[in-house]
């Protein structure tokens, strides 16, 4: 048995957007890595080119290099909560949408009320 040209069209329109959705996941996170690298390379580079910048006091017992190193880990906390929101508000309802669409693998595994 061979598949209808409408099932055709219907593969075909979920391949494209599940290669939109894969691209658009990969920028997402392209784009947070970079600048998570940004910021973690930059304070390398200001502890390598410029120690005494990060040797001034802020205050009585805090250096500005402290500051600065508290500063990258709570970068990469923050990207990846960025991340994660993301993913859920965008990615996740999209993928499940993908997952609902007739003639889809994953769809056609899944039991009868989506139970798994």
């Amino acid at each position: 048995m061979t598949p209808s040209p409408t099932a055709d069209v219907a593969r075909d329109a979920q391949i494209t957007a599940t290669r939109t959705l894969a691209r658009t996941r990969w920028r997402v996170a392209a784009v947070l890595t970079l600048l998570m690298v940004g910021v973690y390379f930059g304070f390398i580079l200001l502890v390598a080119y410029r120690p005494a910048l990060l040797g001034g006091l802020v205050s009585d017992g805090l250096s500005l290099g402290i500051v600065l190193g508290v500063l990258v880990i709570v970068s990469a906390w923050v990207l990846t909560l960025i991340y994660v929101q993301w993913a859920n508000r965008v990615y996740d309802p999209a993928l499940a949408a993908l997952r609902a669409m007739p003639g889809s693998e994953t769809a056609a595994r899944q039991p009868p009320g989506g139970a798994r």
